[in-house]
């Protein structure tokens, strides 16, 4: 009968495990649950209750990952199309202040924006998805239905390629979704810079939208300064730098096609050309220092290291070993731009070992600023884990006596 309310199975907690819960954290870990009652499948929708029986959300559930149940809502309420439809209503006009700065954005943020597993960048009229949990997979159709009502874009493209999907044991899904398909590269400006976005096969979405604002910073800093690129990708700090008057820069990446990009996008925007080496970028950086070389500005934007705490302890190494050899690479007053990406490694361990590189390096160091990720990627107060990009400028003072 229509207006029927659906009966949801539940999902009950071991006592003491509402905790969370209550302050609106919008994970459930397997190791809280008691019980279900019924017998749930991967993307249904349950509702969540204390051991005591009170109701505490509704939530996508997954029975085979370790992340056991997301959170859609806290009230008591049917997750629908209306709903989806409703949540990206919303996250794009949290972003309507972005838009006349760039054509590249990111208009829902997963669960930061109320929607679990749910990426939504758009790249002029070009949409890109990227689902990464089973509650999102079920509700595909809805989601792609409510995109195309509400951003009107002329092409859904779907990049649901993640390495999460395994911890959720879905299977990648890649391919075009609605309309027409999308040219071989995606032409994008960001705050006057131009940009080709191999949407199909690049890198997360196809750009990296977060370093929005970072890119914009070094753009400011980079005149006059000899750039060192690490992990260039596709060139979008290379860009900037040249674009803030950089006296040269050099690019360091173990992707070919990466670099061939990079250097189409430097050529589109009419500025200098950059030096250009493919390979391993540790051995890269250990073979710039045998030889010597310094720079003013360094860029070291890895790919993620950690993508769970588990894995900390062996990106720390691997943190400390780049962070190092970027140090010894620097000229007194030199300015180091480090990320991690690595949601596995919090902001203030990681600052730790960038401290302990600088120290191992034989350099008195300080942070000039903290970076974070752009306003289209916000990081819900009740969800620390949504701040993944973490980043620091650090100027070397002087060599440590």
């Amino acid at each position: 009968m229509k207006g029927e309310r659906k009966t949801l199975s539940r999902l009950i907690l071991k006592p003491g495990r509402e905790k969370s819960l209550k302050r609106r954290h919008p994970w459930v870990f397997s190791g809280a649950v008691s019980k279900f009652t019924g017998t749930p499948e991967a993307g249904d929708t349950v509702e969540v209750h204390s051991a005591d029986g009170e109701f505490l959300a509704v939530a996508a559930c997954n029975p085979q990952s370790q992340i056991v149940a997301r959170v859609w809502d806290w009230k008591r309420r049917e997750i629908d199309a209306d709903f989806l439809r409703g949540r990206i209503e919303r996250a794009l006009a949290l972003r309507a202040h972005l838009l006349p700065t760039s054509d590249a954005v990111r208009i829902a943020h997963a669960e930061s924006d109320g929607m679990p597993g749910v990426v939504i960048d758009r790249y002029g009229e070009i949409v890109v998805l990227q689902l990464s949990s089973a509650g999102a997979m079920r509700w595909r159709d809805a989601i792609v239905d409510a995109i195309e009502a509400v951003v009107r874009p002329k092409t859904i493209f779907e990049r649901s390629d993640s390495d999460v999907l395994a911890l959720e044991g879905i299977a990648p899904s890649v391919g075009l979704l609605r309309g027409a398909p999308p040219p071989g590269q995606v032409l994008v400006n960001e705050a006057g810079a131009m940009f080709e976005v191999d949407v199909p096969h690049g890198h997360k979405t196809g750009f990296y939208l977060d370093q929005r604002d970072n890119r914009l910073r070094l753009r400011e800093l980079a005149a006059k300064r000899e750039v060192l690129d690490c992990f260039a990708y596709t060139g979008g700090f290379t860009v900037n730098a040249l674009a803030g008057g950089a006296a040269a820069v050099t690019a360091l990446d173990s992707s070919g096609p990466a670099l061939e990009l990079l250097k189409r996008n430097v050529a589109l925007n009419k500025l200098p050309e950059a030096a250009c080496i493919e390979g391993d970028v540790f051995q890269l950086l250990r073979k710039l220092r045998d030889q010597a070389r310094s720079f003013d500005l360094i860029v070291l934007d890895p790919p993620k290291f950690a993508p769970t705490a588990a894995h900390a302890e062996k990106a720390a190494r691997a943190y400390k070993d780049i962070n190092l050899l970027a140090f010894k690479l620097l000229k007194a007053g030199g300015l180091l731009f480090t990320f991690s990406c690595s949601g596995g490694v919090p902001r203030d361990l990681f600052q730790k070992i960038v401290a302990g590189a600088a120290l191992d390096a034989g350099v008195e160091a300080q942070i000039v600023e903290q970076l974070s990720a752009g306003a289209d990627h916000p990081v819900a107060l009740n969800f620390p884990e949504g701040e993944y990009l973490k980043g620091l400028i650090c100027r070397v003072a002087a060599a440590l006596p």
